[in-house]
């Protein structure tokens, strides 16, 4: 006999009745928010990244939805976000024959408890209202412990992120190893630079692109044009120095669990708050990106790996190739490290951010993360940048000096686990070890095959 064991809200019971009966129903794959129209969630979602995602393993069956932050507000009667805290509404359904322990530190370390999150969204409320809330929010809260067998559902309460997340599920059940997923959701926003691309548009016509072998794709990555350039398409901007090998969905699930987020479009409240985390030295996580030109567009999404300050970055620019590679699309971009704010009349918010001039240690960094997530099955490096020396430097579109061994970085994404000495280099060409190139040394390292 199967147990299935909900999260009830009497207060507002409708929402949690709507989700189960659409999940059990069979027919319907998403639950439905009140005050919210599925159809429109998604319309602003880049790729295959909906709302709700579904994944087995091992008999164990996963869906996950984050909510919106006025869909949270309508669920738990309190708006949660200005608190920091984000709902993620789970769904266990465990058909195997041993119970499984959800880890929820795996999901977010950071993770608030229901008294914790109840606490401090009912600050200003009286006792009667205070215990009816935090009521509901220990009714609402997933529970730990999944018996084989059961299916259970509720919420984990999460720090709060901004245009979507990544989600790393992991159960454990003894004897039996681990269970492990790992979830992108993107959500409905308005100030993300890639809700005004072209990018969902191009993604539809993906499977009409050419679909190249290893080695022709090789050949047509090295052919790229070296760098980015202006709208007009004049000027050498920042290298063309990445290339990534994975449908959407797996390249952003493998860039977000390595930390990095998207970036907002430039708006006059985007760059109000830019300006401002440059004065206050804070950190700005989701600050824009300039747009910068290739394929005879801007950048199709831009993400970056926020530091403590808003100074202080690693940030990236990809589009989408016109060709796929076995069957896979093609992302190709721009990766550096931001180190430092300097004025110029060159960038349309009078501000821009300083490169580090070893691009390549910033396009290793891209390497070391997806290895460090077990996100690559394959790996070369390709020339096509052309080489620039740190005696002999070349300038970006705002006079940044950089220089680089002229390698791009090619990766295969995975979208299973693959430990970090089960990758395949496959030996394309001599890599540089950036920091004996930053020394001035031969920094040349030669692939083993």
């Amino acid at each position: 006999m199967r147990v299935h064991t909900s999260s009830p809200n009497r207060t507002v019971g409708v929402v949690s009745m709507l989700l189960t009966a659409a999940l059990l129903a069979g027919c319907a794959t998403k639950p439905t928010f009140s005050g919210s129209s599925a159809a429109s969630d998604d319309e602003a979602i880049p790729l295959h990244l909906g709302r709700v995602q579904t994944q087995t393993q091992d008999d164990v069956t996963v869906q996950l939805v984050i909510p919106t932050d006025e869909q949270v507000a309508g669920h738990f009667g309190v708006p949660l976000a200005q608190h920091g805290i984000q709902p993620i509404w789970i769904r266990i359904d465990n058909a195997s024959s041993v119970g499984y322990w959800l880890l929820p530190i795996s999901i977010d370390p950071d993770y608030f408890t229901a008294d914790e999150a109840a606490l401090l969204a009912t600050q200003r409320m009286n006792s009667e209202d205070d215990a009816r809330v935090t009521e509901i929010f220990r009714q609402s809260a997933l529970p730990f412990f999944v018996q084989a067998g059961s299916v259970h559902e509720g919420y984990i309460y999460a720090s709060h992120q901004r245009g979507g997340r990544f989600v790393d599920l992991r159960a454990t059940a003894q004897g039996h190893g681990l269970i492990r997923m790992r979830f992108a959701v993107m959500l409905p926003t308005e100030g993300f630079d890639y809700e005004s691309s072209t990018l969902r548009r191009l993604y539809e016509l993906v499977d009409n692109f050419p679909d190249l072998t290893l080695e022709q794709a090789r050949v047509r990555i090295r052919e790229l044009p070296c760098c980015t350039a202006r709208e007009d398409g004049s000027g050498q901007g920042d290298p063309i120095n990445l290339a990534l090998v994975g449908s959407g969905e797996d390249v952003i699930s493998a860039l977000t669990a390595g930390g990095w987020t998207f970036t907002e479009a430039i708006t006059s409240d985007s760059v109000r708050r830019m300006i401002g985390a440059a004065i206050a030295d804070e950190a700005y996580l989701n600050a824009p990106v300039s747009a910068l030109y290739l394929f005879g567009r801007k950048q199709d999404m831009a993400l970056q790996r926020g530091r403590s300050k808003i100074a202080q970055r690693n940030h990236m620019r990809l589009w989408l190739a016109p060709f796929r590679c076995e069957g896979q699309p093609v992302w190709v971009g721009q990766v550096s490290r931001d180190i430092g704010v300097k004025a110029t009349s060159k960038s349309p918010t009078l501000t821009t951010h300083i490169i580090d001039p070893n691009v390549d240690e910033s396009r290793e960094y891209v390497l070391h993360s997806l290895f460090h997530n077990e996100a690559v099955r394959w790996f070369a490096f390709v020339r096509g940048v052309g080489a620039a020396t740190r005696d002999s430097p070349r300038q970006n579109l705002t006079d940044d000096p950089y220089f680089t061994d002229g390698n791009r970085l090619a990766v295969g994404v995975s979208s299973v686990p693959v430990q970090p000495p089960d990758a395949v280099n496959l030996g394309w060409n001599e890599s540089y070890d950036p920091i004996l190139e930053g020394k001035g040394e031969d920094a040349r390292v030669t692939p083993v095959r």
